[in-house]
């Protein structure tokens, strides 16, 4: 089959990856890719973003298949634009993207359907947003952009005066576009974080690995949010018994409720968890893979993934079809100097060839590209360097050695990644 995978980053390369090993898998093109795919895939330089240029170069090249990844071009509706086409995707139809696409949407969801997450209001307008924030007077107190904000729409506020300019920033000053129009006011919740993937095709649900993500920019969670600096499968606070009340209580009213809505969910359901003390709470939904939890979760996938994709699509997904290996991976993100903040481009790579060469390796490319012929730094979370292992301790040595064999100016990575797991029984 002739495969196209939408995106651009270390989410897409990993699928890319795990695609490329489907008996079923021919040709894969990436749009637009970057630099690290070319060995597998053939990039086409189209913005993933550019829904009908998109679309009619799959339908140009007569392409099987089509993998949309990140999260802009689903809420654009690029899967129902392939549907009109005849071409099957992996991914939610606009209808189904609006769980992440719209906070608003996604917390109504939640209080229709008895799903369980923090108390919160919604508004669209600055003034009576401030008023509810300072009748509640609880800090910390979150404030939410309703739209898609490149995963930086979520500030957390200490106070009155912080929570003000976040207030003002995405509602006045419109720092966020029409994403911060609405916003979502919402308590602060505290407790262990798990994410889960799932696997879904409008009515069955297969949960994937749990993972910890690793948001802030530095050690001991310090620093700016970022995209995620690393990240560890399975999560230790993610037991059994946990995950039983989590598919009872969240998971399937999810899907029921996505149903009820006349919007079934096909394709990749991302859970953002808090394991309070009163039980799990849902912080976010995505309507795709996490990025960089993905980098963690398939390369311990047994199964198909390019089967699992099409059974999502088709509407035939079993359970049985999603199974992992035992053991466990950690992904270190090796960012640029400055990140998230100013940082600089085009800085050349090396040591990628000897990084790999550690076993139960693999090296996820984010922000590279190649420029005459030589692999640059294009972006601010440049590489995920993957490894897994029978224990968390032996994953998270490897890939930190496998990251001190890579190297390119101003380099920046956390060093404590996974620490919290170890503590937690990892």
């Amino acid at each position: 089959m002739k495969i196209a995978v939408i995106g651009s980053g270390g989410r897409e390369h990993t699928i890319v990856d795990k695609l490329a090993q489907s008996k079923r898998c021919g040709e894969i093109f990436v749009l637009p890719g970057n630099g690290g795919m070319a060995r597998q895939a053939t990039c086409v330089p189209i913005k993933a973003t550019d829904v009908d240029a998109v679309v009619a170069w799959c339908a140009d090249n007569a392409i099987d298949y089509v993998v949309v990844a990140p999260d802009d071009p689903l809420a654009l509706g690029m899967v129902d634009a392939l549907a009109r086409r005849g071409i099957p995707a992996f991914g939610p139809d606009k209808a189904a993207a609006r769980i992440e696409a719209s906070k608003v949407f996604a917390k109504d969801l939640m209080k229709r359907y008895n799903i369980p997450t923090a108390k919160w209001e919604s508004f669209d307008a600055a003034g009576p947003a401030m008023d509810y924030i300072r009748t509640e007077g609880r800090y910390p107190v979150v404030v939410k952009a309703d739209g898609l904000a490149l995963g930086k729409g979520v500030l957390i506020c200490e106070n009155e005066a912080e929570a003000q300019a976040a207030i003002t920033g995405m509602m006045v000053d419109k720092q966020f576009g029409d994403s911060g129009s609405r916003v979502v006011v919402e308590e602060f919740l505290t407790g262990p974080e798990v994410s889960v993937l799932a696997f879904c095709d409008g009515e069955t649900l297969a949960p994937m690995l749990s993972s910890m993500d690793h948001k802030r920019a530095l050690d001991g969670d310090k620093g700016l949010n970022t995209g995620g600096m690393g990240t560890v499968a399975p999560n230790p606070y993610y037991t059994d018994a946990m995950a039983a009340r989590c598919m009872a209580e969240i998971f399937l009213p999810t899907v029921r409720a996505m149903q009820a809505e006349g919007a079934p969910f096909k394709g990749c359901l991302y859970f953002g968890l808090m394991l309070t003390a009163d039980g799990p709470r849902v912080i976010e939904y995505n309507c795709r893979f996490g990025d960089p939890e993905t980098q963690v979760v398939l390369p311990l996938l047994q199964g198909d993934l390019l089967e699992i994709f099409m059974a999502c699509t088709e509407g035939t997904l079993r359970p049985d079809m999603v199974a992992f290996a035992p053991g466990v991976a950690a992904c270190v993100v090796m960012a640029s100097g400055g990140y998230p903040g100013k940082y600089e481009t085009g800085l050349p790579i090396s040591g990628l060839d000897e990084a790999v060469a550690l076993p139960g390796t693999a090296v996820y490319h984010a922000g590279t590209k190649l420029e005459d012929g030589r692999l640059v730094t294009a972006g601010g979370r440049v590489l995920g360097v993957t490894a897994t292992a029978e224990t968390l301790q032996k994953a998270l040595d490897t890939a930190y050695e496998a990251v001190g064999r890579i190297h390119f100016e101003g380099a920046h990575w956390r060093r404590d990644i996974g620490q919290k797991a170890l503590q937690a029984g990892g």
